[in-house]
């Protein structure tokens, strides 16, 4: 993935009628891959004044959303449209929340289809007003 930059965005889009554990554990399963694969989004480490070095930590704000089952689902499909083909798209699912591993995972989303799946959260990274567009009118998560 690219460079990140000052044009760019990245949120998180949760399901909020999740339970707490499942919030917080899609949250951290959608930052994870964005971390990994958007270059220069995590800074380098850091050192306080007492000469401590602290791991770095992310480098843009990282809004966490308030949505519903059936709205990710609509913006799933919105995204996969020509318009916002550029952005990079990271989905949690029924089909990755309820396997115990990653071997699992994969053999069960290979029997999923698009209609099967239903989405706990979904993270979006890229163009500012491309992001907006799609999520500008989603409340915080709070």
């Amino acid at each position: 993935m690219s460079q990140q930059n000052n044009d760019a965005k990245c949120v998180l889009v949760i399901d909020s009628e999740l339970p707490l554990g499942l919030i917080t554990n899609t949250a951290a399963v959608l930052s994870l891959s964005i971390g990994k694969k958007v270059k220069g989004i995590i800074g380098p480490d850091v050192v306080d004044g007492s000469g401590q070095v602290h791991i770095g930590i992310t480098t843009i704000p990282l809004p966490i959303l308030k949505s519903t089952r059936a709205e990710l689902k609509i913006l799933k499909q919105k995204i996969s449209s020509e318009e916002f083909h550029d952005l990079f798209v990271v989905d949690f699912s029924n089909a990755a929340q309820t396997t115990k591993n990653y071997e699992e995972y994969t053999k069960k989303i290979s029997t999923y289809t698009k209609e099967d799946l239903e989405y706990l959260g979904i993270a979006l990274y890229g163009d500012r007003k491309k992001i907006n567009k799609l999520t500008g009118s989603l409340p915080l998560l709070r």
